[in-house]
């Protein structure tokens, strides 16, 4: 019998039961998901909105980034997919010590140190997503409340039941991908809700919002287009030919989006957007993920069209026709970009979930359950595409119904404590005075600054 090569064989540091190839690559799909993040949306933040906003609109999703890995590794990765406390819920406990870290993972063929990191960058991508409804007026020391609050109350509860092969949507069989429910949907009912308890930026923040870097905004987002290569690429865990596809079917479906959304600009204002491209790069992104690896090609390009048209549809028509869609101030409109395309992904996938690719992903003996819709037409099961479908809708009753209720709680928790919204003063000056810098300034050039000796603590001046 021939042996492995000495580098492939088990020692204290790689065990038998670790794949060096899929360990490698889990690490660096986390690592591609934590880019979309920093510098990706904080780089997409500080670019899309005013110049005035540019400082606290990238800092938001800096300091959530950090505050979710400390308390993530805390308590919160236990309770998303630790030991059971509740159907939908683990028991907290902290993620830090060498024997729990080292041993293997409960899914996958590597170390739970892995799968802590990867699942951080999942969770902070989704707290600095709903900063995106909130930019412009909320008061910084409530987001810095709100950050570890939501994630403690909401984030763990919907990971748990969805993700965690405990939880009770799990068991049912639910297909979420990469985080269609988990991350896109809860996130973008969640800016809106706290949009609507935080109000409104200033009268003339909403009428002129102009991104004040085109060039930077489209850096950042292509920053997060590449980067979700591995935000839907790791999700099998499993460096496979399931990946493979689920990562092409990716970029087919974000292609298709943007391609969607540029036509329907220059058919209704007759000049392609930028703004709106990126909006429709977004979408695309977030409508293939919770079937990423469990859909054909064709229907990746048949989702790209819907996530195309759809959220633009409510964003560029609905939101001007719907009185609640005109009084919630949801900044970057991430209600139709997150929520909307989120749900049109999970119904979606729950209409092609293909069972061979299915069986593929999941490597159970029941994957004849996550069976689509429309291929339960087509093989005579009629009843088990439609219980599929019955699954996919219950999840998101139940991430919409948690979101609203949770977000509204803690918001309102935090409002007791400190104004969620920024005085008018602050609305007025912007990123001076709430930060005391500014994105573009130039300090020391025969002007007087307040704050110039405390920036000069920092080597500044």
């Amino acid at each position: 019998m021939s042996q492995f090569p000495g580098n492939l064989m088990p020692d204290e540091a790689s065990p038998e039961w670790m794949n060096k190839g899929d360990n490698a690559w889990q690490l660096t799909a986390a690592t591609l998901v934590g880019l979309q993040s920093v510098p990706g949306l904080v780089i997409l933040y500080g670019s899309i909105v005013k110049k005035k906003w540019a400082v606290n609109s990238a800092f938001m999703a800096l300091y959530a980034f950090a505050s979710v890995l400390v308390c993530w590794v805390t308590w919160g990765y236990r309770m998303s997919f630790g030991d059971k406390l509740l159907p939908f819920v683990g028991i907290p406990n902290v993620a830090l010590d060498e024997k729990f870290l080292l041993q293997k993972a409960f899914l996958g063929s590597f170390p739970n140190a892995t799968m802590v990191y990867f699942q951080f960058v999942f969770a902070a991508i989704t707290l600095i997503l709903i900063a995106g409804a909130l930019l412009g007026r909320m008061n910084f020391h409530a987001w810095m409340i709100f950050v570890p609050l939501w994630l403690t109350f909401s984030y763990t509860i919907s990971a748990y039941s969805i993700w965690n092969p405990n939880g009770w949507l799990s068991k049912m069989g639910i297909i979420d991908f990469a985080g269609g429910y988990v991350i896109h949907v809860a996130s973008g009912v969640t800016g809106f809700t706290a949009a609507y308890w935080v109000g409104p930026r200033s009268i003339k923040d909403r009428e002129t919002f102009i991104p004040n870097n085109i060039l930077s905004m489209l850096t950042g987002a292509g920053l997060v287009w590449m980067g979700w290569t591995g935000f839907n690429g790791g999700a099998p865990f499993v460096a496979s030919i399931n990946a493979s596809m689920a990562i092409l079917n990716t970029h087919i479906c974000t292609a298709t989006s943007l391609l969607t959304w540029l036509s329907l600009d220059i058919i209704f204002y007759k000049k392609p957007s930028v703004l709106g491209a990126t909006q429709g790069i977004i979408t695309g992104l977030v409508c293939i993920t919770p079937g990423a690896g469990v859909v054909q090609g064709w229907a990746a390009i048949i989702m790209g069209l819907l996530s195309g048209s759809i959220p633009w549809y409510t964003m560029m028509i609905l939101q001007k026709k719907c009185s609640l869609l005109k009084k919630v101030d949801d900044t970057l409109g991430v209600l139709h970009t997150h929520a909307i395309a989120g749900m049109l992904g999970g119904i979606f996938t729950g209409v092609f979930a293909e069972p061979k690719l299915s069986r593929i992903f999941y490597l159970v003996e029941n994957w004849q359950h996550y069976i689509g819709f429309a291929y339960g037409i087509q093989s005579g099961r009629f009843g088990a595409g439609l219980k599929q479908l019955g699954i996919q809708i219950l999840g998101l009753v139940f991430v919409i119904c948690l979101n609203v209720v949770i977000t509204t709680l803690i918001c309102l928790l935090i409002k007791v404590v400190i104004p969620l919204r920024l005085n008018e003063e602050a609305l007025h000056m912007g990123d001076d005075s709430v930060h005391g810098e500014e994105a573009y300034a130039l300090y020391g050039d025969g002007e007087k600054r307040e704050n110039f000796k405390e920036n000069a603590a920092y080597g500044f001046a």
